[in-house]
């Protein structure tokens, strides 16, 4: 859960050199633990990042107000919605917050919290460097996502430039709030993971499908067919 602000953000990226998407994938070679699979970017077949943010170009809003993209930062982020989806466009900063492992712990992340708002079908936590899951703010006056059909495992298209990777909803973060997802979506869609000074300022679209569950929701391939899936029917639709 991310309560750090970017200018904190910045200084502990001065103290500590940022890893790019090739450095972890190399850092986890090392340990002897298989590379993670990247986002589908465009021409990979599926469908294309392009068509998902033609369908998202106008907002109606579903929130009551604004929400911060930071700590510090003016509120300037709606989340808007449509008959299927809701979605908002933001930054993304690192959640790694969960089970603990190489790349995710306290000694990696200073705000690291061992649980998550949503646990995987055997009760633990849900692994942040394995498997991409979003974050939403927790239920306020201004927006409660369990009204809009966005709970926990619900999945969510997450868009980054031409490359899109599909998540579940996993975790909660502050009430006023967004703009953040797990290491394992920032690193599939080639943003720094680093929780320590990691993540993208802007230019990060989240799209989360109303009413959808991913079953089991630690399944990454499960959050895959169905993203995919929905996502298609999604672009398929005709303009409101």
């Amino acid at each position: 859960m991310r309560v750090q602000s970017l200018t904190l953000a910045a200084a502990c990226a001065a103290l500590l050199a940022p890893m790019t998407q090739s450095s972890a994938g190399t850092a986890a070679a090392s340990m002897g633990l298989p590379g993670p699979p990247a986002a589908r970017a465009d021409g990979d077949g599926g469908v294309r990042a392009a068509d998902l943010l033609a369908k998202v170009q106008d907002c109606a809003p579903v929130s009551r107000g604004r929400y911060r993209t930071d700590n510090g930062k003016p509120a300037t982020v709606p989340v808007c919605g449509t008959e299927d989806v809701v979605f908002w466009k933001a930054d993304m900063d690192i959640d790694c917050d969960g089970q603990p492992t190489p790349r995710c712990n306290s000694g990696t992340d200073p705000y690291f919290s061992a649980g998550t708002a949503y646990a995987q079908s055997d009760g633990n936590p849900l692994d942040a460097q394995r498997l991409p899951y979003v974050v939403v703010p927790v239920p306020s006056a201004v927006w409660d996502h369990r009204e809009s059909g966005a709970g926990g495992g619900a999945v969510a298209a997450v868009v980054y430039r031409d490359r899109v990777q599909y998540a579940v909803v996993g975790d909660k973060g502050p009430a006023d709030l967004i703009g953040e997802a797990s290491y394992a979506t920032a690193e599939a869609l080639g943003i720094n993971p680093d929780p320590h000074g990691g993540g993208t300022p802007s230019g990060v679209t989240y799209i989360v499908f109303r009413d959808s569950e991913v079953t089991p929701i630690e399944s990454r391939a499960a959050a895959e067919e169905l993203g995919e899936r929905l996502a298609r029917r999604f672009v398929a639709t005709n303009p409101d």
